[in-house]
């Protein structure tokens, strides 16, 4: 029997499976939760405040309108110019403040879970003395990702409009219908595609120190060879995350929903309705913030493993780190691409 890989922290040091992976993002989040989750549930609570007070308004106008078919000053709010800013307002500050707040806390969850390998902890202030310089860089991922995603988007719209400005007859909006529907699947193939062949560029900007076009093409070459199962992983993830965090999310989201339809029409009403649809989307998202963001770390350290041996880096200091009888900062060097044993 070959003898066991070295484990010095979250994961063995060898090429990872899908057990060694999710394993090791349960033991990142175990092994520093004050961190891990702490930063996760402010993070979380920042982008599900805006968008609960929007749905709480609008539950509440609803239901005045519901029980009271006659007040039209009820149904006047959802389509005044207050009430449509609190629906779509709401949603656009959260999107907005999700934009930031998840891409900060990308970054530290990647610092932490790189000392995490070697069974080193940071605090939340160290990673983010750490980080902080990266984050121009993980803006600039961010942007140019949301930038390839958004492309075929504005061309649709386009497309939409100028045929719907020349329809002449119903077949021409049957027509339109079959565009939608073939855009929609062609769609979501584009987006599985280039959200799989980018997936490793926050973990490049943050632990190799390299720019967002740099790093985007960095990613692009680690998945090559490896993309389905790179894809399969991260399809898995979401599933799985999106099971446990409806469990988390939806009494919370039915409580607040409920108690703005049918309770009484007034301040407390909505209020109490926003606490516990933000306490629901907060839940759910502080675990799916970690969990994504370590399972993408975990998968780009394991390609390294796979593509540039770089596993043989790993055991070759982690039986140093041994012989020192601690983990230190030098440990982070180590994921710079000049240490792979194949470049």
């Amino acid at each position: 029997m070959p003898p066991p890989a070295l484990r010095p922290g979250i994961i063995p040091l060898r090429p990872l499976g899908l057990g060694d992976i999710l394993d090791g993002t349960i033991k990142l989040i175990r092994s520093n939760p004050k961190a891990v989750l702490g930063l996760s549930a402010v993070a979380a609570l920042l982008a599900a405040v805006p968008l609960a007070v929007g749905q709480a308004f609008v539950l509440n106008a609803a239901g005045s309108a519901l029980r009271d078919p006659d007040n039209m000053a009820a149904a006047g709010d959802l389509t005044s110019l207050y009430g449509l800013a609190a629906q779509y307002g709401g949603t656009l500050i959260s999107y907005a403040v999700q934009f930031v707040v998840v891409t900060l806390l990308t970054g530290v969850i990647t610092r932490i879970l790189g000392r995490a390998v070697f069974g080193g902890n940071l605090t939340a202030g160290e990673a983010w003395q750490l980080v902080k310089g990266r984050v121009p860089a993980l803006f600039g991922v961010v942007g140019l990702m949301a930038a390839i995603m958004l492309a075929p988007v504005i061309v649709y719209a386009l497309i939409v409009v100028a045929f719907a400005m020349n329809a002449t007859s119903a077949g021409d909006l049957g027509w339109l219908a079959l565009i939608t529907i073939v855009f929609i699947v062609l769609y979501i193939a584009y987006y599985l595609f280039f959200r799989t062949r980018f997936a490793f560029a926050s973990p490049a900007v943050v632990l190799e120190g390299r720019g967002p076009i740099d790093a985007m093409r960095r990613s692009w070459h680690l998945v090559t060879g490896d993309f389905w199962r790179v894809l399969g992983i991260m399809l898995l993830t979401s599933l799985l995350v999106g099971l446990v965090a409806g469990v988390l999310t939806v009494p919370f989201t039915l409580a607040g929903t409920a108690f703005g339809m049918f309770g009484t029409s007034s301040a407390a009403t909505a209020i109490v309705s926003a606490v516990l649809i933000a306490i629901g989307a907060t839940l759910g998202a502080m675990f799916t913030y970690p969990f994504e963001a370590g399972v993408a770390g975990l998968l780009y350290a394991d390609r390294r493993m796979r593509s540039e041996a770089f596993d043989l880096v790993l055991q070759t200091a982690a039986i140093e780190q041994q012989r020192q009888g601690w983990v230190h900062a030098s440990a982070d060097e180590l994921w710079h691409p000049s240490n792979s044993a194949r470049p």
